[in-house]
């Protein structure tokens, strides 16, 4: 279903620490884009309760009712900056957002290698009548063509974009990586005309890739090809999630012959981000992520 993102959505563009708040909006009222797309899911809010987890003994802010989408950009020191970024996909099962174990903690990881990090807080939860991902993946996409439409303002090399989804943030970041060819929204200005593709990405612990049953077969939504860009997967066999999600998504990057690597871990389970717990040995992900990265070219530093 092709929908008008002109008349549903506005992205505010948000420069952490010292750095200036930029908005970009579309034309339209944006209250009359508010109402239009906000229905009846409430008022944006953390919807965490007393009874959830807390991984590595922290709180996770839950942000619920997302109707107003964002990105926000986390800048490495000018001295480490490599040139790369790489957009942040939050897992939260398309009904809410892990805004900071998968969000704001990563994007402070991937500035301690040199890479901008682009938080994405796009909508949820599924909007009545649509696939849970519809909304999510305009978000996306939109989201990666304005970070390469603005490359040059950003001290971004628009050729090395990169996309990092978990759980469910991971299977946005598949349908953002395998849906590239043509927006899923009516174009709104020139940052539409430029291409949306992922120039990399990574997954940890994702979900919802394979269809009924654990497989044995992807999600229908998926269609990998060898343009597919190259992926790089961490799961666990313990995962409640199901490892095969990885499994299944990784023999058809290989199929068509797109570079992967994967890592399964015996145990750690799902929703772990990248904060200290015991000895889990998947917690070694952002080093294996990193030298991926780096063995890839991603990680190149900029040319004087």
């Amino acid at each position: 279903m092709l929908l008008n993102y002109a008349n549903i959505i506005g992205f505010d563009f948000c420069l952490s620490h010292c750095f200036e708040r930029r908005r970009v909006r579309p034309n339209g009222s944006l209250a009359q884009r508010r109402a239009r797309d906000k229905g009846d899911i409430g008022p944006e809010r953390d919807m965490t309760k007393p009874s959830d987890g807390s991984p590595g003994g922290k709180t996770v802010v839950r942000l619920g009712n997302v109707s107003r989408p964002t990105i926000t950009l986390y800048q490495p020191p000018s001295d480490k900056d490599t040139g790369a970024a790489v957009v942040v996909c939050p897992g939260g099962g398309y009904r809410i957002l892990a805004l900071d174990l998968e969000g704001t903690e990563v994007c402070q990881w991937l500035n301690s290698i040199g890479v901008t990090g682009v938080l994405l807080k796009y909508r949820v939860p599924a909007r009545k009548g649509l696939e849970r991902y519809t909304a999510p993946l305009q978000d996306a996409q939109r989201a990666l063509g304005l970070v390469r439409s603005h490359a040059t303002e950003w001290h971004i090399d628009p050729q090395r974009i990169g996309i990092l989804g978990f759980s469910a943030g991971g299977h946005l970041s598949v349908a953002a990586s395998t849906h590239f060819e043509k927006r899923t929204y009516r174009q709104v200005d020139e940052a539409d005309q430029i291409s949306c593709r992922p120039d990399f990405t990574l997954l940890i612990y994702p979900a919802y890739l394979v269809g009924k049953e654990e497989g044995p077969e992807l999600a229908p939504e998926f269609t990998v090809t060898s343009n597919t860009p190259p992926t790089f997967l961490v799961q666990t066999e313990d995962d409640p999630v199901h490892v095969e999600n990885s499994l299944f998504y990784y023999l058809a990057l290989k199929k068509a012959k797109v570079p992967t690597e994967m890592h399964i871990f015996a145990n750690g389970g799902h929703g772990y981000g990248l904060r200290p717990d015991s000895d889990k040995a998947v917690l070694t992900w952002p080093t294996l992520a990193e030298a991926w990265m780096r063995r890839s070219g991603f990680l190149e530093p900029k040319k004087p």
